[in-house]
């Protein structure tokens, strides 16, 4: 397993600020700490993902299909401004005949209602999903988190494992779902408006649009792997020992 080379890699040692002995409290003078290297840290993150690519995969699909939805209905929406800011009777007038409810004065449009129950119900879905996956995550590593405990980790050790397998799976996932959703709602809008939805379409806002559904699905990966996270920190290394898999 990717995590039981714990012991062999090169470590960096810190000196902590010294504490004084009290027979009171019964403190102990620390020295030293063990520190693993962030960079050694991403590495044994990177390997678990490849050990369990297929299942890392099935949870980041949830994500990518979240984050698409997400990315076309803001781009699909910026399309519909580019239309409406050019000031042309027969481009406003083909948003009307497209769906759009707009007002003689109106000059901006955000997506409808019904998209934006749809949308908040997808991304919550998609919490719930790798919350889900994340959970039995852990169940099934019950006893590669004990063997690291044994050998020394530390909860903020192990919680900063699992966060650092949640960022570089939800950014993975984000990305391809924010280009996919983007590249979908580029071609919706050829289909619907032909090459005006393109011409004023500002650069700006696409690379916009991207960018927040991106920030987004990252969060929300971070948002839902974050408890099962804690769980797998603050378990006992004997429990997880004793677990039969």
């Amino acid at each position: 397993m990717a995590y039981i080379a714990l012991g062999t890699i090169r470590v960096r040692r810190e000196k902590l600020p010294s504490m004084e002995k009290s027979t009171d409290s019964g403190a102990i003078r620390i020295d030293r700490q063990v520190v693993l290297p962030f960079d050694k840290s991403l590495s044994i993150a990177f390997q678990s993902i490849r050990v369990r690519f297929f299942r890392s995969l099935i949870t980041t699909l949830n994500l990518v299909l979240a984050v698409a939805f997400l990315c076309f209905v803001s781009l699909t929406t910026d399309i519909a401004n580019g239309l409406l800011a050019s000031g042309e009777p027969g481009l406003r007038q083909a948003l009307i005949n497209s769906g759009y409810d707009l007002s003689p004065e109106e000059t901006h449009v955000g997506a409808s209602p019904k998209q934006r129950w749809i949308l908040i119900l997808s991304l919550l879905v998609c919490v719930v999903g790798i919350v889900n996956a994340q959970l039995m995550a852990v169940t099934e590593r019950f006893r590669e988190i004990g063997t690291m405990k044994c050998l020394g980790a530390l909860n903020r050790f192990i919680l900063k494992l699992f966060l650092l397998e949640a960022a570089m799976q939800g950014l993975a996932g984000a990305l391809v779902g924010a280009l996919c959703g983007g590249l979908f709602a580029l071609l919706h809008g050829l289909v619907r408006f032909n090459l005006p939805a393109m011409a004023w379409l500002p650069a700006g806002a696409v690379l916009r649009s991207v960018a927040v559904s991106v920030a987004i699905g990252c969060g929300l990966n971070l948002l839902g792997a974050f408890y099962p996270a804690l769980v797998a920190a603050r378990m006992q290394p004997v429990a997880a020992m004793r677990v039969d898999q």
